[in-house]
């Protein structure tokens, strides 16, 4: 992280202002990539290596966040992230040029105020019990709504009081991006006469302390003509409601939660819910972290099974070499490939490994 000390001393000896002399401008970021080997990556069983394009431990991106001292506990502030594929150098969450986070806000004592672009309360609500995150092998492989969890045209707030924990977002229009896939669904909402299309609205309350958090989150969407997953009505929704938790014993964590997804779209009716089961231990410059993940789909036979471990060695605060192992099970007609926005055969199971590198800044 790096601040940009010589623009802001410039603009406040423009100025003159005391203001500026509370103010800062950082630049901050993470690049993370390596390669990958993907077992029955097509329907003739053909094994696939790659170097990943939407994750690989953790997403890439760079980033501007600024605040500035307003008085009395109050803080303004403003956040720029910009999500990048290290396989080719494009942009990511559909082609945006900000789309990991493009928002102003306030903040004070009694939380944070938020507009623009930004996480909902979903993507919030794993951050500390998920141990893997958004990794290529990862819950996110089985939802890739989960780290793709962000709201357009979104007003936020989140709250800490003495640990406990609230907040929502409200979205008028939930995904402005037609590039297609879970970060780009087509879905911009503001139309005149329907409130109800593209509209999104999540929630959450917890509580949080070093030894033990929990937290349950509600998440509802609706859709639009045009709009992807099959939520080609505003009348159609998609319901995620989370229940997540962590507990630290000693300095290892276990991390658990529960999602159960309703979808009510052109096609019908679904429901399923996702499992999910982590520990984390650091030992030394290692850190070794493995999860169990599990989705159940109602009324059917297409259930999915993930297990997955990772060894990571700091080879400074900075910069850390990784190493995972991941495999996917798919039952029935289920099609969830290992690796985030892979492929895989209806019925058929896959096998991986990832190494890579990682260096934050």
């Amino acid at each position: 992280m790096k601040s940009v000390h010589g623009v802001m001393a410039l603009a406040c000896g423009l100025a003159a202002s005391s203001a500026c002399a509370q103010s800062s401008v950082q630049i901050y970021g993470l690049v993370d990539s390596g390669l990958a080997h993907i077992t029955n990556a097509d329907a003739a069983g053909n094994s696939v290596t790659k170097v990943p394009s939407l994750t690989s431990s953790l997403p890439s991106r760079i980033g501007f966040r600024g605040t500035e001292d307003l008085g009395n506990g109050l803080q303004a502030f403003f956040v720029l992230e910009n999500g990048l594929s290290l396989d080719n150098g494009t942009a990511g969450q559909g082609g945006r040029l900000f789309g990991r986070a493009a928002h102003v806000g306030l903040k004070g004592a009694w939380g944070t105020l938020t507009v623009g672009r930004q996480v909902n309360m979903t993507f919030m609500s794993s951050i500390k019990s998920d141990v893997m995150g958004p990794h290529l092998f990862s819950i996110s492989s089985i939802d890739l709504y989960i780290p793709n969890a962000r709201s357009d045209n979104a007003i936020g707030y989140m709250g800490n009081f003495n640990g406990f924990t609230v907040g929502a977002t409200y979205s008028v229009g939930r995904d402005a991006s037609s590039a297609g896939g879970p970060a780009a669904t087509n879905c911009p909402g503001e139309v005149p006469g329907n409130s109800k299309a593209c509209r999104q609205y999540t929630a959450l309350v917890g509580y949080e302390s070093k030894g033990w958090g929990l937290n349950a989150t509600y998440d509802r969407m609706n859709g639009n003509t045009g709009a992807g997953g099959g939520l080609t009505s505003s009348d159609n929704t998609d319901i995620r409601t989370t229940v997540n938790g962590y507990l630290m014993l000693g300095a290892t964590k276990i991390g658990a939660g529960a999602m159960d997804r309703e979808i009510n779209a052109a096609a019908g009716r679904t429901e399923s819910v996702l499992y999910y089961l982590g520990a984390s231990r650091p030992f030394g410059a290692f850190t070794l972290d493995a999860q169990v993940a599990k989705r159940n789909a109602k009324n059917s036979d297409d259930d999915v099974t993930l297990y997955v471990a990772r060894l990571s060695y700091a080879l400074s605060k900075r910069t850390a070499i990784h190493a995972s192992v991941g495999r996917m099970d798919n039952d029935g007609a289920s099609a969830v490939a290992l690796d985030a926005g892979g492929t895989v055969a209806p019925g058929v199971s896959q096998n991986g490994v990832l190494l890579g590198v990682r260096h934050s800044f």
